[in-house]
C-alpha cells in the first residue's frame, strides 16, 4: 500500500492561524546525544546552545545531592570525578522491564532497583531512585529550555523520533516522558522516515532508497520507494540493542585486558566507557593515538590505531549488514536496485562503516546532512506541517503483526507487518461452546502461527454475552493503531453492542533483540509453523463436533437407536483418542467418520424441528412466509 503524503487534523479541528498556535519543534531523543529543531517555510534548522554553539546536548543526566539536575556536557563531565551521580544511554532502557535488565546487565554502567510494581527498571542514584522514563523527561526538559531561551516563546508540542523497531511499551514510555517533561507529543515519527523528510526525498526524488540508521543504541534499515510524491515503505528491519554503545563496549574491554580491574564498579565502568567512546570518535578523524586513563590514583597509557579498532568492530558491521539483507529478502530486492543510501545517527561517522555499506550496495552513501541532526531536521519539518497545515505530513508502517488468539493457541492476524499507520481493521469473531457469556480476548504481535512462538500485549474479557449455541454469537473485535504505532483493541457484541475495551500499554517492553530474530523466525519455521497451526485447527473443529454431538445425544435421546447410539460412540471413541496423536489427516478422516455415524440421526432431529416449526399452520401461512 502506497504511504500518502496528507494534511492530518484531530477529528473535528480546525487548523489555526500561526499566530494563535503553540510553538512545536522536533526532537531526536537519542542515546548518545540529543538534538531539537524548528522549522519555519519548509526549512529546518537545529537549535544550538547558546552558550558554546553546539547543536548536540549529550543524553546524560547529573543528579546532584542537593536535588538539582544538570543535562549535558556537565553532566558528561561528571561521569569523570561523580560517576555514581550520573545516568547515561538510558535510551536502551525505555520500555524494558526488569527481566530484560537482566540480559543487558553485563553492559550497562546502571545499579538497577525494582520499582514498587517489581516490573519497571529504576536506576539507582545515591539514595534515590529514578526510572528510565524520569530520565529521558529531564533531558527533553533541557531540549525544550534550550529552545524556549533561543525562541523567546513558549513551547509546548513537539514530534518526538524514536526507532523503527521501537515496541509498543517503548513507544508509550517515550510519550510518558515527553508529558512529564510539559510537552505535548503531535507525533512519534520512525527515525528513518524523519532522515528522509530531512533530504526532501519525499518531493523530488524517484525510486528505491535505503535509510542506514545507526544510533548509539539502535540500528534501523527501511527501504523506501518513492514515485511522483508517493512514499511507499516497503520494508523495515533492525535490532534496538545494537548501536555505537556497542563498539564502546568493546573497545572498553580491550583496555581492560590491557590494564585488568578487580571487579570494577558502576563508575569505574562509566569512566571506562567514556574513554572508549572518546577513543573511538578519535579514531575516526585519526589513524593512531595515545590516551590516559586514571582508575584508582593509577594512571595508565593506552595506546590504539583505526586498525585495532577496525579488527574489534568488524562483527558488529557485518551484523548490520545481514539485517540489511534480510529485509531486502523480506522486499524481494537485491541491492544493487536501492538508488541511494541515507547515513543516518553518529556511529555512521566510523570510518569502517561507512566503508562496509558502499562495498554493500555498491555506491557511496549518502552523507551531505550532519547525520548527528539529520533526524532532528526531518522531526522538526514534520512538527511544522503538523501545526502549520502543511502537505507533507508521512505515515508510518507497523514493524509487527497484530492479531489475537483463537481456539488452540492459534495466531489470528488481524493487523499485518508493514501497513501504514494509522490503521483501522476488525474481524467477527464467535464464541465456542453453547451458553457462552464472556470471551477472553488475548491480544499478541508476532509473525508465528502460535501464540507461544509470539509476544503477548494484553488480555480483556467481553462480559454480557448472550446465551447462545456455539458459533451463533457474532464478536466484533476492532485493532485500532494510531499515527505514533499505538494500539487500541475493542470487542463488541453485535446483537447486544455490550463492548469492552483496552488500550495496550504494557508494564514492561519486548526485548528488542528478538523483534529482528521473530521475523527471521517466522521465515525459517514457516512450514513447521503452517503444519502446526493446521493440526491445531483440526483438533479444534474435531473437539467442538463432539461436543455438538454429545450435546445433541443428551438433548434427543428419544431419536437415538440403540445402533446409532453405538456407531456414535464408537467413532468419539476413535476421534478422541487420534487427538491424543500427531495425524492430522487420521483426525479429519474420523471426524469425517463421526458425521457419517451421526447423520441418520442428525436428519432425524432436523425432521423433527421442521415439524415442530410447521405444527399448526396451514399450507396459505407457509407459502405467505416465502
Amino acid at each position: 500500500m502506497a504511504q500518502q503524503l496528507l494534511t492530518i487534523h484531530e477529528p473535528g479541528e480546525t487548523p489555526l492561524p500561526h499566530e494563535q498556535q503553540d510553538m512545536a519543534v522536533g526532537i531526536d531523543l537519542g542515546t548518545t546525544n540529543s538534538v531539537v529543531s524548528v522549522s519555519s517555510g519548509h526549512k529546518a534548522g537545529v537549535i544550538c546552545d547558546p552558550l558554546d554553539g553546539t547543536a548536540l546536548m549529550p543524553s546524560v543526566v547529573l543528579y546532584e545531592q542537593d536535588g538539582s539536575v544538570r543535562v549535558g556536557n556537565t553532566a558528561r563531565a561528571a561521569l569523570n570525578t561523580r560517576p555514581d551521580r550520573v545516568v547515561c544511554s538510558v535510551k536502551r532502557l525505555m520500555g524494558r522491564g526488569v527481566e530484560d535488565i537482566k540480559r543487558l546487565a553485563g553492559a550497562l554502567p546502571f545499579e538497577t532497583a525494582k520499582s514498587e510494581s517489581g516490573t519497571m527498571v529504576r536506576l539507582q542514584i545515591g539514595d534515590k531512585t529514578v526510572s528510565p522514563v524520569e530520565v529521558s523527561a529531564d533531558i527533553l526538559r533541557a531540549l525544550k529550555a534550550r529552545a524556549e531561551t533561543s525562541l523567546g516563546e513558549e513551547v509546548g508540542k513537539a514530534v518526538i523520533t524514536v526507532p523503527a523497531y521501537f515496541d509498543d511499551a517503548a513507544r508509550q514510555a517515550t510519550k510518558d516522558a515527553a508529558r512529564l517533561a510539559g510537552l505535548e507529543t503531535l507525533r512519534l515519527v520512525n527515525e528513518p522516515t524523519a532522515a528522509a523528510l530531512a533530504y526532501g526525498l519525499d518531493t523530488g526524488a524517484e525510486g528505491l532508497y535505503a535509510v542506514y540508521d545507526l544510533g548509539g543504541g539502535t540500528f534501523d534499515i527501511s527501504i523506501l520507494k518513492l514515485q511522483k510524491g508517493v512514499f511507499q515503505v516497503k520494508a523495515t528491519g533492525g535490532d534496538a540493542a545494537l548501536g555505537g554503545d556497542d563498539f564502546d563496549h568493546l573497545i572498553a574491554e580491550a583496555l581492560l585486558n590491557d590494564h585488568p580491574v578487580d571487579d570494577p564498579g558502576s563508575g569505574e565502568l562509566k569512566q571506562i566507557l567514556a574513554l572508549a567512546r572518546r577513543i573511538k570518535e578519535d579514531l575516526s578523524r585519526q589513524n593512531a593515538g595515545e590516551w590516559t586513563l586514571t582508575l584508582g590514583g593509577e594512571t595508565r597509557t593506552h595506546c590504539f590505531s583505526r586498525a585495532d579498532l577496525d579488527r574489534l568492530i568488524a562483527p558488529l558491521a557485518d551484523q548490520t549488514l545481514d539485517l540489511i539483507n534480510a529485509v531486502l529478502e523480506d522486499a524481494g530486492l537485491f541491492p544493487d536496485e536501492v538508488k541511494g543510501v541515507v547515513m543516518v545517527g553518529g556511529s555512521t561517522r566510523v570510518p569502517l562503516v561507512r566503508e562496509k555499506v558502499a562495498g554493500f550496495f555498491g555506491a557511496d552513501p549518502l552523507a551531505d546532512i550532519d547525520p548527528d541532526q539529520v533526524v532532528a531536521l526531518g522531526a522538526g519539518l514534520q512538527a511544522e506541517a503538523l501545526t502549520r497545515g502543511s502537505e507533507n505530513v508521512l505515515l508510518d508502517v507497523t514493524p509487527l503483526s497484530l492479531g489475537l488468539e483463537t481456539m488452540g493457541g492459534i495466531v489470528e492476524k488481524v493487523i499485518d507487518r508493514n501497513t501504514p499507520t494509522p490503521v483501522a481493521k476488525a474481524q467477527e469473531f464467535t464464541t465456542y461452546q453453547d451458553g457462552q457469556s464472556a470471551m477472553m480476548i488475548h491480544v499478541v504481535q508476532g509473525e508465528r502461527e502460535m501464540v507461544a512462538d509470539c509476544r503477548s500485549l494484553a488480555r480483556f474479557v467481553l462480559s454480557g454475552i448472550p446465551p447462545m449455541t456455539a458459533g451463533a454469537a457474532r464478536i466484533r473485535v476492532t485493532f485500532q493503531v494510531d499515527a505514533d504505532g499505538l494500539l487500541t483493541v475493542s470487542a463488541q457484541e453485535q446483537t447486544t453492542g455490550v463492548e469492552a475495551e483496552v488500550a495496550v500499554k504494557p508494564a514492561y517492553g519486548l526485548d528488542e533483540t528478538e523483534m529482528a530474530d521473530m521475523l527471521r523466525a517466522s521465515l525459517v519455521n514457516a512450514r513447521d509453523d503452517m503444519n502446526r497451526r493446521l493440526l491445531t485447527e483440526a483438533r479444534v473443529e474435531a473437539r467442538r463436533n463432539i461436543l455438538a454431538t454429545r450435546a445433541a445425544m443428551q438433548a434427543d435421546q428419544a431419536l437415538l437407536t440403540g445402533a446409532d447410539a453405538a456407531a456414535i460412540n464408537r467413532a468419539v471413541a476413535s476421534l478422541e483418542h487420534a487427538l491424543t496423536e500427531e495425524d492430522r489427516d487420521r483426525i479429519n478422516t474420523l471426524a469425517e467418520d463421526l458425521d457419517k455415524a451421526a447423520k441418520p440421526f442428525a436428519e432425524r432431529r432436523m425432521d423433527q424441528n421442521i415439524r415442530a416449526a410447521l405444527a399448526g399452520k396451514s399450507l396459505d401461512a407457509v407459502e405467505a412466509t416465502k
